[in-house]
């Protein structure tokens, strides 16, 4: 995509965006609770709690401090609630309350729907803590539905835009949907693919999804930002950088499932790691210094820890898996994962609900404690004597700006927009 284009893009996305409101014309008539009246609502409060819960668990039963005894394969368990279960609450989340911004003419999701869709959400998230009970194939005929009913909520406007502007997101989408499926075919031996080679795999494609979603709130939130300070300058994601990392990041994710222990992997880290760390020169303006400004410099962690993780994998692969490649895949998880979950729904549940964005101590804290978590986790190789203590010390100091977020934003996100708009 040409600059141009792209700024026809940053247009689309922010030039009418002032407190989310372009879906105000098209808004369903009728009354609709507060926490009905858009999809982030439901979802962003449950979502903060149960990542809270989850990864406390985890952090319990990895040190040897609790026992589930009906769950039999631990491991799937989180990965897999770490990426298609709390990844897609998220995703979910962002994907609503955007397409109605993004098109004209678009119906936001409300009411029953967000009912619907947030049931499921939750029955999903029962279903596999109770697999050993009702069988992977109930638990899969729950899973498998949510993202297709949220595509099909979403293709009509997007597959048919004339600029094709992000059928890209689409795409990926219905990957991930694929993915689960394989994964569930694993679980259930009717192919012979490993489950965790397969959320290998998995994280890839939620990594190149981070990777186009965070290029649309990084514009949306950066010029959202701008206008408020009364700068006149205008923030970009040019996509060239984008599709360079996402074409590294395919690479190796695609060389590392059929050949998982060729040191070839080292040098693609390592491209990896440089190709997304160009994607941080749009942040650096002609005109204006914004990188240290609230909101701006957490969406660059994002990109350093993406970039970390790829580049120690890399690191490690030179090592022949030396200190354990899984360990530094936790930049991607616990750093990246973390900070993408936060920034989305307070950027979202700020600006969608009719106000502006600003910092406070808590949102820097917050930040704080999942780089904090992020460090310890990563660490856990250089000191493995140290391991439990750090498996249970990083899950509970992430765990805190999720439980942070969930104190402050639920009068926010339980109330109506404070502009008086619907939604």
């Amino acid at each position: 995509m040409s600059d141009s284009n792209a700024a026809t893009s940053s247009e689309a996305l922010t030039g009418h965006i002032k407190g989310g409101t372009k879906h105000y014309d098209n808004y369903p008539q009728g009354h609709f609770h507060p926490l009905l009246a858009y999809a982030f609502r439901p979802l962003f409060i449950i979502l903060p709690a149960y990542i809270a819960i989850s990864i406390i668990l985890w952090g319990f039963i990895w040190s040897g401090s609790l026992n589930i005894p009906f769950m039999s394969n631990i491991m799937a368990w989180h990965v897999y609630e770490m990426m298609f279960g709390v990844a897609s609450a998220g995703i979910i989340g962002f994907i609503l309350t955007a397409v109605p911004e993004l098109y004209d003419g678009v119906t936001p999701v409300v009411g029953k729907t967000v009912l619907g869709i947030t049931v499921l959400w939750l029955l999903g998230r029962i279903a596999f803590w109770m697999v050993d009970i009702i069988g992977i194939y109930t638990v899969a005929a729950i899973h498998i539905p949510l993202l297709l009913w949220v595509t099909l909520l979403v293709a009509k406007p997007v597959l048919g835009d004339p600029l094709q502007r992000n059928v890209s997101l689409a795409l990926m989408f219905l990957a991930i949907v694929a993915l689960q499926c394989w994964f569930f075919a694993s679980m259930a031996g009717l192919v012979t693919s490993d489950f965790m080679s397969i959320l290998k795999v998995s994280l890839g494609a939620f990594m190149i999804l981070e990777l186009l979603v965070l290029r649309r709130i990084a514009t949306e939130a950066i010029n959202e930002l701008l206008e408020q300070d009364n700068i006149d300058d205008t923030f970009i994601a040019r996509p060239p950088a984008y599709n360079i990392a996402i074409f590294t990041v395919i690479l190796f994710t695609i060389i590392e499932f059929f050949y998982p222990h060729n040191t070839m992997l080292a040098w693609l880290g390592f491209a990896v790691a440089a190709a997304i760390l160009n994607t941080l020169n749009d942040y650096f303006l002609d005109d204006s210094n914004i990188v240290f400004k609230p909101f701006v410099y957490p969406l660059m962690l994002i990109l350093i820890f993406m970039a970390a993780g790829y580049g120690m994998m890399g690191f490690d692969y030179l090592y022949d898996d030396l200190y354990g490649i899984n360990h530094f895949r936790h930049f991607l998880t616990t750093g990246v994962f973390g900070l993408s979950f936060l920034m989305v729904m307070i950027i979202v549940g700020t600006i969608h609900t009719g106000r502006e964005l600003h910092s406070d101590k808590w949102l820097n804290l917050s930040i704080a404690f999942i780089v904090i978590a992020t460090l310890i986790r990563t660490c856990i190789p250089f000191m493995p004597e140290h391991s439990m203590t750090m498996y249970t010390a990083s899950a509970l100091i992430w765990a805190i700006p999720f439980i942070i977020y969930l104190v402050r934003f639920y009068p926010i996100l339980s109330q109506p927009r404070a502009d008086g708009l619907p939604g």
